[in-house]
């Protein structure tokens, strides 16, 4: 069973809501429920960390991936760029700016900002460092960043 609350912001004219379960687990072919510390990791060559904690291979289908994203201390913005799936960031720690479609929303701990398939993004560190849950819907976006082959496989 998943517990948790409900953390609900105003972005945009939109409430977001995001459940912050504690007990949460992943479950595996037949049933088998797990929990996960991450299966991979990737640094790109902006200094960017993304660590998948949740995609096909620990929940056994594509529908969904969940990853913690830390942006490296720079100042200029990361190139504007597409996604296949929609793109939802929650803010733990530092300030984001989140340009969508060429406005910018200051994304402080605990706001989220959400990106859909059309848009165009950027993201730029206006406080280090930038710690933040990224969700895409569906899956497969983290093989979109960089091929499989280039992720560096977790323990666990």
């Amino acid at each position: 069973m998943v517990t948790g609350r409900v953390c609900r912001r105003v972005l945009m004219g939109m409430t977001c809501s995001l459940l912050l379960a504690t007990g949460a687990r992943a479950q595996q072919p037949g049933g088998y429920a797990r929990s996960s510390t991450g299966v991979r990791e990737i640094t790109l060559g902006s200094g960017t960390i993304i660590k998948m904690l949740l995609d096909a291979s620990n929940l056994g289908s594509d529908e969904i991936e969940v990853g913690e994203i830390t942006f490296a201390a720079v100042s200029s913005p990361t190139a504007g760029h597409r996604h296949g799936a929609t793109e939802i960031f929650y803010v733990i720690e530092g300030v984001l700016g989140h340009v969508v479609n060429g406005v910018e929303h200051r994304l402080e701990p605990g706001m989220v900002g959400v990106v859909k398939p059309s848009d165009e993004v950027m993201h730029r560190v206006l406080v280090a460092p930038v710690r933040a849950v990224v969700i895409w819907v569906p899956g497969g976006e983290g093989n979109r960043v960089q091929p499989a082959e280039a992720w560096r496989p977790l323990g666990g």
